[in-house]
């Protein structure tokens, strides 16, 4: 059965957010705010909602308390035991970076894996009756529609992530030269898809081992453009997947899709 690239759902595995503190945080909330909103129907608002108004990425503040989180854009991952994962994690050679316990019950914690990419670990959030949701209109509304992690290691960061979200790793078909797989997809199950992860080429290859979080918008030509005007820098563009690895002013990766 094939799946569907599909990480914002609700459910052990789904991504319903991400978030990352910065400096110079006006110029950061202008750079977004102009990037994502282009074309007739924009997927997101000036203030960084969707256009749905849910708050799907979060562009804080870097104040001290918040020095120690990497510079970088910080998936958070649904997962069936917070305290679990988090165990399981530092057991395997992760490090945490903050966390939030509440009645002696784990509410969220904030980790890097063996390569240095951060991700948040949250419990199951509950479908809402009253939400639209992601399983109608995911195609037109502002959401992360996919994420990937290039690594030295893709086998062992694909174990990693498998023990700690839950994920099911699928080898894709890209061999080297040692029979080993060398690119997974990492489902959430037989239907969805949240990631890929990928192993690197090349020890000088461009974007660091950062979950890249793909973020559509309504016209990927005028967002790159924008990126241009606005101190950020184009990476790579991939035409015929219609998407482009960006860099923001800061100098923080991500990925704009055409929505």
């Amino acid at each position: 059965m094939k799946t569907n690239r599909k990480p914002f759902v609700r459910g052990v595995g789904g991504i319903l957010s991400a978030d990352i503190a910065v400096p110079n945080h006006e110029l950061e909330l202008d750079f977004y705010s102009k990037v994502l909103t282009t074309g007739s129907a924009p997927l997101w608002r000036d203030d960084l909602m969707n256009n749905q108004g849910q708050p799907v990425i979060g562009l804080g503040v870097r104040v001290p308390e918040y020095e120690s989180l990497p510079l970088q854009w910080m998936p958070h991952f649904q997962v069936a035991d917070v305290a679990a994962s988090v165990e399981r994690a530092l057991e395997l050679g992760a490090t945490e970076i903050m966390s939030q316990t509440e009645e002696g019950q784990s509410q969220w914690a904030v980790l890097t894996d063996q390569d240095g990419a951060a991700f948040g670990v949250i419990p199951v959030v509950e479908e809402s009756g009253s939400e639209t949701g992601s399983k109608t209109q995911n195609d037109r509304i502002g959401s992360i529609s996919w994420l990937s992690l290039t690594v030295a290691d893709a086998i062992q960061s694909c174990d990693f992530y498998r023990q700690v979200i839950g994920w099911n790793g699928k080898s894709m078909d890209n061999m080297n030269t040692e029979n080993a797989s060398v690119k997974f997809e990492m489902q959430i199950d037989d239907e969805a898809a949240a990631a890929e992860i990928c192993q690197r080429c090349s020890e000088e290859e461009g974007v660091p081992s950062v979950w890249l979080m793909h973020l559509p918008v309504d016209d990927l030509a005028e967002s790159l453009q924008r990126v241009r005007e606005s101190d950020g820098e184009v990476i790579e563009e991939y035409n015929e997947a219609d998407y482009a690895v960006v860099r923001d002013p800061v100098g923080v990766y991500l990925a704009l899709r055409a929505g």
